[in-house]
């Protein structure tokens, strides 16, 4: 079943909801024996693209707990139905939703161990040709939705001693995109706000891991007005992002490139950007 919260033009209010099916997700062992708690994990634009294959592949690993959130009830229905999961459907930049979703979770499965931010869009185009409504809407989902929810769950992280918050960057937020400028600075705000975070939390047993795919094979240059034409770098599939996603949360990784050359022209761009920019103006 799925929990929603949705709104209409005059303001937000609950959408229908139904029982949770919290019960599918029964405390178990890594084994699958009982008596051990299990790991939680909240992960947000489970809807579709990496969020839902991040949901299937901590699905199919067994030993956790899954809230889902998405912006799509039907879409985060069949993706909470494959990975065993509870849903929640909300848009996450409504006064109050980050806070409901944060109690739901809490309410149905526990502490939260790991959050991993998957919900995102982008907007393609030039710059001064985009509408304001669109760099509210890319700001307010890729930021700042992103840090309130973490700001939400990260004293309950810092009080047990572990957790880790994944934030699922971009290429783009590394070293810019034509095209794609707003885009880029909401996905290079979150980079930075990695960093400083981690450094914060330095000895409280929290880590902070920093995805930074590529182009991935998702719905998203659909959605964003544009599709992906470029014949390289050819898109990786999500399910691969959704491996490395799982990994570093377990490795307890920092900092993580998909596919893993992508660390190079990040390199650099941060090393000798004047080359970079040289290079990007030549092959785009």
């Amino acid at each position: 079943m799925v929990h929603a919260f949705s709104r209409t033009r005059s303001g937000p209010r609950p959408g229908r909801a139904a029982a949770p099916d919290a019960g599918r997700a029964r405390p178990q062992g890594p084994d699958g024996g009982p008596g051990i708690r299990t790991r939680t994990a909240l992960v947000t634009g489970a809807s579709s693209g990496i969020g839902a294959a991040v949901a299937r592949r901590l699905g199919d690993d067994g030993g956790w707990r899954l809230v889902l959130s998405g912006r799509d009830p039907d879409r985060l229905r069949d993706v909470a139905e494959e990975a065993r999961a509870t849903a929640f459907a909300t848009d996450l930049t409504l006064p109050g939703a980050d806070r409901l979703l944060t109690d739901f979770t809490q309410a149905t499965v526990g502490p939260v161990d790991l959050l991993v931010a998957g919900a995102g869009i982008g907007w393609a185009g030039k710059f001064r040709d985009m509408p304001p409504h669109a760099i509210d809407e890319v700001f307010g989902i890729d930021v700042l939705a992103t840090l309130r929810l973490v700001r939400l769950l990260l004293p309950g992280m810092v009080e047990a001693g572990s957790g880790r918050v994944v934030l699922i960057g971009s290429l783009a937020g590394s070293v810019g995109v034509r095209g794609e400028a707003v885009y880029s600075a909401a996905k290079a705000a979150l980079g930075t706000f990695a960093d400083s975070l981690r450094y914060e939390l330095r000895g409280t047993g929290v880590g902070v891991t920093h995805v930074v795919p590529g182009v991935v094979d998702t719905p998203f240059f659909e959605r964003r007005g544009a599709p992906y034409r470029r014949s390289r770098p050819r898109p990786v599939p999500a399910e691969r992002v959704a491996d490395a996603v799982r990994d570093a949360a377990v490795r307890g990784r920092d900092d993580v490139y998909v596919p893993g050359w992508l660390w190079l022209p990040c390199r650099v761009r941060g090393t000798v950007p004047r080359l970079y920019r040289r290079l990007a103006t030549r092959f785009g």
